[in-house]
């Protein structure tokens, strides 16, 4: 029969026994050294001190960066304004708008924009018309544009060749006096590119007239600012030095037109090319035709002539304006009648500068201002 041994039943000990116990109190597990005094352990500092500082650089890295993002979407974007029309463009209002932030009206009132025309190659010519009667800075152009109502730019369309339009950037970037037109510069196509003008003019500026001008011509600004402002009783006005004469059929000569069969033997009255104004109502008329609907003639003075023909228009001849030596009424001299190509034209236009009857003479004669 199987004894059972009680729970509180001590046996005797043999000598065997007590090592026995010694080696079974030796195998007992030790408790697990607590978590904390190995934390605390010397050579877990360093590691514990940099994740502490990475993660405080990080934080603040997180900070900045958040605010920087809500400081520059609160920043207003600045944008580039450019007064512009399909691809024409006033150099000066976009320079004004972006330099002075002067916001100009999208056409503002003038009495007359004078459309001075120039070519890839009369970078010479600009030049000495801004050493004399036109104004050689963007200050300058606003002072006479408030002094006689009349703004000026130099027009000019584009070419294929990045040489010259990087040359014309740079010259616009100098001086903002430049009305850039969406259209080839081709000498054959002056009646192309004058309308182009027309059109680009009208939608850029409100004027009461809008004046075409070569760039080889000495003007008084002050002098064509009072005949553009006179009362008239036609609002539909072609204001120029008229003329007529023989229509050049032979291919060889100057001025010879191709479509002359249309023409006759003799042109009809039409303005020299140099200068002539047209009233607001005109150049409205232009602008809204459709370019292949206007017939155009191989010279740009007898092509706008024949558009003024098909106009109830009312010629207004004015010598003034076509004078070939400066006197006290002259509004515009002209150098290429003298010059053709026989002279130097810049300093031709330089000499009439320094002449005193060109430059220095009151804008009205002294009878006429005793009239008024």
């Amino acid at each position: 029969m199987r004894s059972h041994q009680l729970p509180y039943y001590n046996s005797p000990k043999s000598p065997s026994s007590d090592d026995n116990e010694k080696d079974n109190k030796s195998k007992r597990h030790k408790p697990f050294p607590h978590s904390h005094s190995h934390s605390l352990s010397p050579s877990s500092f360093p590691s514990r001190r940099f994740l502490l500082l990475f993660s405080a650089f990080s934080l603040l890295l997180s900070v900045f960066s958040i605010s920087y993002a809500v400081s520059a979407s609160r920043r207003p974007t600045k944008t580039l304004t450019v007064y512009r029309c399909g691809r024409a463009e006033d150099t000066l209002r976009t320079h004004r708008a972006n330099s002075a932030g002067v916001d100009a009206a999208a056409r503002p009132k003038v009495v007359g924009l004078v459309g001075v025309q120039t070519g890839f190659g009369s970078a010479d010519r600009r030049a000495v018309l801004r050493s004399t009667w036109f104004p050689p800075d963007p200050d300058g152009l606003v002072s006479l544009e408030h002094g006689t109502g009349l703004a000026f730019r130099f027009v000019i369309g584009h070419t294929k060749d990045p040489q010259k339009m990087s040359e014309l950037q740079k010259e616009a970037d100098m001086y903002h006096d430049f009305l850039f037109i969406d259209i080839d510069e081709d000498h054959t196509k002056l009646p192309q590119k004058t309308l182009a003008f027309f059109k680009a003019a009208f939608n850029l500026f409100d004027a009461d007239f809008y004046v075409k001008a070569d760039d080889d011509i000495y003007l008084r600004p002050d002098r064509l600012a009072t005949l553009l402002a006179k009362d008239r009783a036609h609002r539909m006005t072609y204001i120029g030095c008229m003329k007529k004469g023989p229509v050049i059929t032979d291919p060889k000569m100057q001025w010879y037109e191709s479509k002359g069969d249309l023409i006759g033997s003799e042109y009809f009255l039409h303005a020299y090319g140099p200068i002539y104004a047209l009233s607001s109502d005109v150049v409205a008329a232009l602008a809204a035709a459709k370019n292949d609907s206007l017939r155009m003639f191989s010279n740009e003075d007898v092509t706008i002539g024949s558009w003024m023909l098909s106009m109830n228009v009312n010629h207004e001849d004015n010598k003034a304006i076509c004078d070939p030596t400066c006197t006290a009424a002259s509004i515009a001299v002209w150098t290429i009648p003298r010059c053709s190509g026989k002279c130097n034209l810049a300093e031709k236009i330089k000499a009439l500068h320094n002449n005193t009857m060109c430059s220095k003479t009151p804008t009205l004669p002294a009878e006429e201002e005793e009239e008024e």
